[in-house]
């Protein structure tokens, strides 16, 4: 089984990655840890074109988190059995990226490059709030739905995103 999650920043991709991963004992990819280096640096598109692509090679199932439509995301998304787009709206995101920020302050996530510790500034609010947002991005996110209608699962909200987990749990 292959499984692409996607979703605004702040929507709980990597969360829900992790338990997918270990309910079907998938290997887990967060492409944050490929996009990142040390320190918040962004690594050289060629090295990140290659991690990702030695990862997908290697392993016949996955689950992958992160959007990166630069990373192989039109091959991943083919590939993929199950896709997942978390598209709650930007304050619930910004809230939960909150959260977050307050759980692993000064701390590095597993699901970020090492040396990256949390962090939340402006720049990261206002692309929580806007940025992430663009009429592209939320068009990106239409096009996969319609695409990939029986394969995708939309999740707008955190009963939904209960649901989702809920609906494992029973099996």
């Amino acid at each position: 089984m292959k499984i692409a999650i996607l979703g605004f920043s702040g929507s709980g991709k990597s969360t829900l990655a992790k338990f997918l991963s270990e309910h079907y004992s998938l290997p887990l990819l967060y492409l944050d840890t490929v996009q990142f280096e040390e320190n918040w640096v962004v690594r050289p598109q060629e090295e990140k074109e290659k991690m990702l692509a030695a990862f997908m090679a290697q392993h016949d199932s996955w689950v992958i988190d992160g959007n990166y439509t630069k990373l192989y995301q039109s091959e991943r998304l083919e590939a993929a059995d199950m896709i997942v787009l978390l598209c709650f709206n930007r304050f619930a995101c910004l809230a939960r990226a909150l959260r977050r920020h307050r759980t692993y302050r000064g701390r590095v996530r597993e699901s970020i490059a090492p040396g990256c510790k949390e962090k939340m500034d402006a720049e990261f609010v206002l692309w929580i709030l806007h940025g992430g947002r663009k009429r592209a991005a939320r068009q990106r996110y239409r096009d996969i739905q319609n695409k990939y209608r029986d394969k995708c699962t939309v999740i707008k909200n955190q009963r939904q995103l209960n649901a989702f987990y809920a609906s494992f749990r029973e099996n």
